[in-house]
């Protein structure tokens, strides 16, 4: 699954190096002997950000390397990420005032808006993410649960992050927000300290893999 995401990378035409991050000697091993490029980080991360932070470090700490305009991070377990999302969450930085931008989906089944395991964004008009929830938001006070999707335009955030690489270094020293612990979202910690979140819509469905069973579900559905 690695692997696919990594190759997935590799086709973004927005993307001039991609890079496996782990803490785990199999996947570094895995990666390898793929031919894939990766790195070792501590294993003492508590954030994807975080590790993405170290591996940015030791690259530009590296005299054969330049330094980097724009930092994606890309889940590995979402081996169904397209390439042309890599590049639409890239083509947010076209607009010089983009500190960090992601994407989001319409919700089209009623049911996931009740869905706590689906992170819920609600954007202004310029598609400034005003906050995320793991709650339904905004909530369609009088209108039948039923019926929400019928009544209003609600999105899902896709978990992939694009940040200026001035902005990536920033966030890694900020302290924790209580929004960011109620929800366990570390998106909310940025918004807390100021940073704007900007977000690009995509009409691609992709599913992440978070259990054997997920991986499962797909396969007997293929």
């Amino acid at each position: 699954m690695i692997m696919r995401v990594y190759e997935q990378a590799l086709k973004s035409t927005a993307l001039n190096k991609v890079i496996v991050a782990t803490d785990d000697e199999r996947i570094y091993n895995h990666v390898r002997d793929c031919q894939g490029e990766v790195i070792m980080t501590s294993e003492n991360h508590v954030s994807g950000t975080s590790r993405i932070g170290e591996v940015v470090d030791k690259l530009i700490a590296s005299e054969s390397e330049n330094q980097f305009d724009v930092i994606v991070n890309i889940q590995g377990d979402e081996p169904f990420i397209e390439p042309s999302q890599i590049d639409l969450a890239v083509s947010l930085f076209a607009n010089k005032e983009i500190q960090i931008g992601t994407l989001i989906r319409q919700i089209t089944d009623n049911e996931d808006i009740f869905n706590i395991n689906i992170v819920k964004v609600v954007v202004d008009h310029s598609g400034k993410a005003l906050y995320f929830s793991r709650s339904p938001i905004p909530f369609l006070r009088g209108v039948p649960q039923e019926n929400w999707t019928d009544s209003h335009n609600f999105y899902r955030h896709i978990g992939l992050y694009a940040f200026r690489a001035e902005v990536l270094k920033s966030i890694l020293s900020l302290p924790a927000a209580s929004c960011e612990i109620a929800e366990s979202l570390e998106q909310l910690r940025w918004q807390y300290h100021g940073y704007s979140i900007y977000t690009a819509i995509t009409e691609i469905e992709t599913v992440g893999i978070d259990t054997p069973e997920d991986l499962l579900k797909l396969t007997n559905n293929a």
